[in-house]
């Protein structure tokens, strides 16, 4: 008979417990590898809210941005700090960066890492929006105060360098991981995840609370969550570049529409982009004024067929186009603005391509088509019997009546003059260069 130990009961017991309360030995790890911006926030806040439901060890974001919007990143901070699993910061791999926004969440991480050859810093803050006025310098003041304060909470909190990391603020310094390890703005330096887990092992850190708590992750599963689709596609299109782009082929679809009613896909096509590019708008910090300025240069484009300014008002509209882009989104790092290369390539090709049509279309509408009796001036025919003066001639693939001072003999070419009801009167061609053609009674 098989004896079993006390041991073996226990261990079982404990692991009957383990399993009835629903823990996880997993790490739950995301890549953000983007701006900081509501997609972003999205992402992080579900990330933790998922470790929370699974029970999972911790929550590690490996972060490389170069910065982005305060409002979310203050977002991503109540959500970090308010966390009911640590959370891990760790900015990496090799030359990544914490830039901006970023070193807000990785001062507001229960535990702060780098890798070797990365950097974190330069978080002063920019004064963005569609309708931000200038400011004097007393309200600079303010919001740089505002900024460097949130600054304060979170690293105090966490037991860091205060005066270093709101340098960060104020200042505007950065950091390398050897720079913020030594003046203890984060906790590690590590090469990878398993090294810093390592690093990690039988420590303790404070968490927001002030609880202390200890982790043991060498050995534990990590798993990796990505983005949804639906944050895939709206972390694609929060790129400005392709907002712009987006939105003036909307623009281009929707002329060529007005142009050619009852083509459809056109017009779908304009309607669909456009909405597309004012729902990603809506979501970054746009200057409504830079789009009056992309509607003035369709306006130059239409005004350039109809007035033939030999280029100057294409040139003009590719001008506000282009300025248009580079204004539409106001951000406070370079990666959320329109690129003056992207610019170019969709203002010049656009203006060019958007004067050639319109003045094609301007030039159908001066060239009336002429059909039935009035198409009839001017068409040669044969006469198919003698003209003297009341005969039948051939013409437009008909025989007609036909009337004609002089006679015409049999197989003569004439010309159309004058069409009256269903009698043509000709002339022999000879004679067409003395006689202007007139019109239908």
């Amino acid at each position: 008979m098989k004896i079993i130990s006390i041991s073996q009961i226990l261990l079982g017991f404990a692991a009957v417990l383990f399993l009835a309360s629903g823990a996880s030995a997993e790490i739950l790890k995301i890549v953000v590898d983007d701006t900081i911006q509501p997609i972003t926030q999205e992402y992080i806040s579900r990330a933790i809210d998922e470790a929370a439901r699974r029970n999972d060890q911790a929550v590690l974001i490996e972060i490389n941005t170069p910065g982005g919007l305060v409002d979310s990143a203050r977002r991503i901070i109540e959500k970090i700090t308010s966390s009911k699993v640590p959370v891990i910061v760790y900015v990496g791999p090799s030359g990544s960066r914490a830039g901006s926004a970023g070193i807000f969440l990785l001062e507001a991480a229960d535990v702060a890492a780098m890798a070797p050859g990365t950097n974190a810093g330069a978080a002063h803050p920019v004064l963005i929006g569609p309708f931000a006025p200038k400011v004097d310098d007393e309200m600079k003041r303010k919001i740089e105060n505002d900024t460097a304060a949130l600054m304060r909470s979170v690293t105090s909190k966490r037991g860091r360098n205060v005066e270093v990391a709101e340098s960060a603020v104020l200042e505007s310094k950065s950091f390398t991981e050897q720079e913020a390890l030594s003046q203890h703005l984060i906790d590690y330096i590590a090469s990878s995840e398993n090294d810093l887990f390592r690093q990690m092992e039988n420590k303790t850190f404070k968490r927001f609370t002030g609880q202390e708590v200890t982790l043991k992750l060498s050995g534990h599963t990590i798993a990796p969550f990505g983005m949804t689709l639906k944050e895939r596609i709206l972390g694609y299109l929060m790129d400005p570049n392709i907002s712009f782009i987006l939105l003036a082929i909307g623009a281009l679809a929707l002329y060529a529409e007005f142009n050619h009613p009852g083509a459809v896909i056109p017009g779908t096509v304009g309607v669909v982009f456009i909405l597309i590019a004012a729902f990603a708008l809506n979501l970054l910090p746009t200057r409504f004024a830079a789009l009056i300025l992309i509607l003035g240069a369709f306006a130059l484009f239409a005004a350039e067929a109809k007035f033939a300014s030999h280029g100057v008002l294409t040139i003009g509209g590719i001008t506000l186009l282009t300025l248009g882009g580079l204004l539409l989104v106001d951000s406070p790092i370079p990666e959320m603005r329109v690129h003056l290369l992207t610019a170019l390539a969709v203002s010049i090709p656009l203006g060019l391509i958007t004067a050639f049509l319109m003045a094609i279309a301007v030039r159908a509408r001066r060239n009336k088509l002429v059909s039935g009796a009035q198409g009839l001036i001017g068409e040669t025919g044969i006469a198919q019997t003698a003209l003297g003066p009341r005969g039948k001639i051939f013409v437009h693939g008909e025989l007609w009546d036909a009337i004609s001072v002089p006679d015409v003999a049999v197989g003569e070419s004439v010309v159309v003059r004058e069409v009256d009801g269903l009698l043509l009167q000709v002339e022999p061609l000879a004679l067409t260069r003395l006689a202007p053609a007139t019109a239908v009674r």
